[in-house]
């Protein structure tokens, strides 16, 4: 089990859904968390929940660099420095090229894109200073393996996958890890927006959708020592999805 143990979290897009799950689990492997998100209330209700010794909501929109600098220090101002950065927040869009609204396209690439370059490019010389830390980014098996009506989102998700590639071999040096998870589909507002399951994951490989703790589960072995000569590191967590989803015709397993 990942010790969190006298780490200090930021988690963005952390008051609901798999971030609210990663932030929970957080506390519960002994670290401190950083409820970073735009949707204020919701994260001062999760810090409540687990506790405003074990966490801090802050009001982080990720595209926007100002936030990002408050943010951090107020991080430091309440837990004195941030060990893991877990780039969770990100929107979704499903629709044909021919009808997705510019803006619709430059909003994907702000929260998936640039908030993730962001949040590295302004934790990154924190982490230096202080030794070394951890950085998760949630990426998206859409980043290799990408569904049709998906293009504007899953453009910005291999973009980010590119990013994290990059910033393992500059950000090494400093003793800072980046590690990437790759989740299929997850049951959150996001992945089952109706709160209805696609009967399409009745034919995965496990024969459901993903649970946000199972996504959590592995971002925690990412932030922590467990994972200590990992950096670059991808991680699948979709179920077998990717590899293949069963043929209906088949009867046993």
């Amino acid at each position: 089990m990942a010790d969190l143990t006298g780490k200090v979290a930021l988690i963005t897009g952390a008051a609901r859904g798999q971030g609210e799950a990663e932030a929970r689990l957080f506390v519960e492997r002994g670290a401190r968390v950083v409820v970073a998100d735009v949707l204020d209330e919701d994260a001062q209700k999760l810090v409540a929940d687990v506790g405003e010794d074990r966490a801090l909501a802050v009001h982080l929109d990720v595209s926007d660099p100002a936030q990002w600098s408050s943010a951090l220090d107020a991080a430091k101002s309440a837990f004195g420095q941030v060990d893991i950065l877990v780039n969770n927040a990100g929107i979704y869009f499903q629709g044909p090229i021919t009808e997705t609204p510019v803006e619709r396209y430059r909003k994907l690439i702000e929260v998936n894109q640039i908030g993730v370059f962001l949040g590295m490019q302004t934790l990154a010389p924190h982490m230096a200073e202080i030794g070394g830390g951890a950085i998760v980014n949630i990426v998206s098996v859409s980043s290799f393996a990408p569904l049709d009506l998906t293009a504007a989102y899953a453009s910005t998700k291999s973009a980010l996958l590119a990013m994290s590639k990059a910033a393992v071999g500059e950000l090494g040096p400093q003793g800072i890890r980046v590690n990437m998870i790759h989740p299929g589909g997850v049951a959150t507002e996001m992945g089952a927006p109706s709160g209805v399951v696609p009967q399409e994951y009745d034919n995965a490989p496990l024969g459901r959708i993903g649970q946000p703790r199972e996504i959590a589960t592995v971002a925690a072995f990412l932030a922590s020592e467990d994972s200590s000569y990992c950096s670059g590191a991808e991680i699948l967590v979709d179920g077998g999805w990717t590899v293949g989803t069963r043929n209906p015709w088949t009867t046993t397993r």
